[in-house]
């Protein structure tokens, strides 16, 4: 067992301007992304300036659909009373669903920019994206949120305020799961040639089990609660869907590739 203590969220303060910890890790995920992507371009060949606008692009579109989606799938009710809420975005919460769809439509516009098909420029940005969802979720642990179930797991953390009886540290879970294995999945299978679609629908339904299966120890947000059966939480409905996606284009790719 471990003992969390809180960790301060502020990194660096200068006078009125506060650096945090999960600032830094989304700069860290952006800029991991960027230097991976300089090197499968050297593979591929792509430019050096398409991999600058690459990643400026998906930034955008983590960005603005990560705050988009997190108030409209996880705080919609707030929403309602009070649509400026969304511009809020000092009082926390991103979703990592929102920010897929925000890339989604930042994809389509850099491949309209520059005359690449959706699904090549999918294969090739998903390898370099668990760099950012791992940190994201170191994140989440320097700020103590995002906690799990109490248990008696030999790994179980000790968290000061929330109780004497151990949690999962699901944040670390996912880390793992979602950032390094993730990782090391895509890069390896993404290293030789693959069908088009292939490398976008192993992401889909990696990225889908991993966190399908974490949120089964993760508390779910304190005004969701569990939506059906006394365990469906509102990550598992969103998440559902990837995983189908990823098999079906999983499927299609190679029936169009054999």
């Amino acid at each position: 067992m471990f003992i969390y203590s809180q960790i301060d969220p502020v990194a660096l303060a200068l006078g009125p301007v506060k650096v945090h910890w999960y600032g830094l890790m989304y700069l860290l995920g952006f800029a991991g992304a960027w230097i991976l992507g300089r090197v499968r371009a050297k593979k591929t060949g792509w430019t050096d300036k398409q991999i600058d606008d690459l990643i400026f692009y998906a930034a955008m579109g983590v960005v603005l659909g990560g705050r988009i989606g997190y108030v409209l799938f996880y705080n919609f009710s707030a929403f309602t009373d009070n649509p400026l809420i969304l511009f809020k975005i000092w009082q926390g919460g991103m979703s990592f669903h929102g920010g897929l769809v925000g890339v989604f439509f930042a994809m389509l516009l850099f491949g309209r920019k520059y005359k690449y098909p959706l699904f090549e420029i999918t294969d090739f940005m998903t390898p370099l994206v668990p760099i950012g969802l791992g940190a994201g979720r170191v994140g989440n642990f320097i700020n103590g949120e995002l906690w799990g179930k109490p248990t008696d797991f030999s790994l179980g953390v000790l968290v000061q305020g929330l109780g004497d009886v151990p949690r999962h540290a699901s944040q670390l879970y996912e880390a793992a799961l979602e950032g390094a294995v993730l990782f090391v999945l895509l890069w390896l299978y993404s290293s030789k040639p693959k069908p088009t679609m292939a490398v976008t629908g192993l992401f889909l339904l990696a990225y889908g089990a991993f966190r399908f299966l974490v949120e089964f120890v993760r508390l779910p947000d304190a005004h969701l609660g569990y939506l059906a059966f006394g365990w469906l939480t509102m990550g598992q409905i969103l998440t559902a869907p990837m995983i189908l996606l990823g098999g079906f284009l999983m499927n299609k790719a190679y029936q169009k590739g054999s």
